[in-house]
């Protein structure tokens, strides 16, 4: 076997692997967070969201996720920066693009102290790859893959699917909640104008 094929059969392998260590840790992980009915649609039916709802004004849960190099992504580590957060179901898919597309447009026109992240279930690689390929470069897109995480200590997993519901959060300097928008339909983009001032406001008032 060449040295080319030698190493192109091992990555296949390690992503098999690691694809099948996420997907039997999701299982569990469902298992064992609470559930509840949302007013978050897909088509005609109400999403069933996973994990503890957070309101605004309570302390936003610590949370780890990963870069495109599996690297780990800790919350801690934007203490003291207002943080905001696109949740997208899945990247690389309509919607999802044009949102990550347009908060990436956004990064220039925020104030310094303020971190701007894109948050899903795909796995790095696709991640990485579709950042390299519609040149995402201001926006820090990150993984809920492998501990799910983010997901569950905010209540954002759809169960069933493995996805985070779309939304828009905003962490204030403090390190509370102080902004969330839930988009009602799975299908639709956020409001960027209310969010983006809300960020505006937060900052401000900071």
């Amino acid at each position: 076997m060449s040295t080319f094929l030698h190493v192109y059969s091992k990555t296949v392998l390690a992503f098999a692997l690691a694809s099948l260590s996420f997907t039997l840790s999701a299982v569990d992980l469902q298992a064992r967070l609470p559930e509840r009915l949302s007013q978050v649609k897909a088509g005609e039916q109400n999403i069933i969201l996973l994990g503890k709802k957070i309101n605004i004004g309570a302390h936003a849960p610590a949370f780890k996720v990963v870069d495109g190099n599996f690297k780990t992504i800790k919350s801690t580590d934007f203490k003291g920066k207002t943080v905001m957060i696109s949740v997208v179901p899945s990247i690389d898919t309509g919607i999802c693009s044009l949102q990550t597309k347009r908060f990436n447009s956004e990064v220039a026109t925020l104030p310094e102290n303020v971190v701007l992240l894109t948050i899903s279930t795909d796995l790095p690689f696709a991640q990485k790859r579709y950042c390299q390929q519609e040149a995402i470069d201001q926006v820090l897109v990150l993984s809920d893959a492998v501990w799910r995480d983010f997901g569950s200590n905010y209540g954002l997993l759809i169960k069933d699917m493995g996805l985070l519901t779309r939304a828009v959060l905003i962490i204030d300097r403090d390190g509370n909640l102080a902004y969330q928008q839930l988009v009602g339909e799975l299908a639709q983009e956020p409001n960027y104008d209310e969010a983006l001032a809300a960020l505006k406001d937060i900052v401000a008032k900071s």
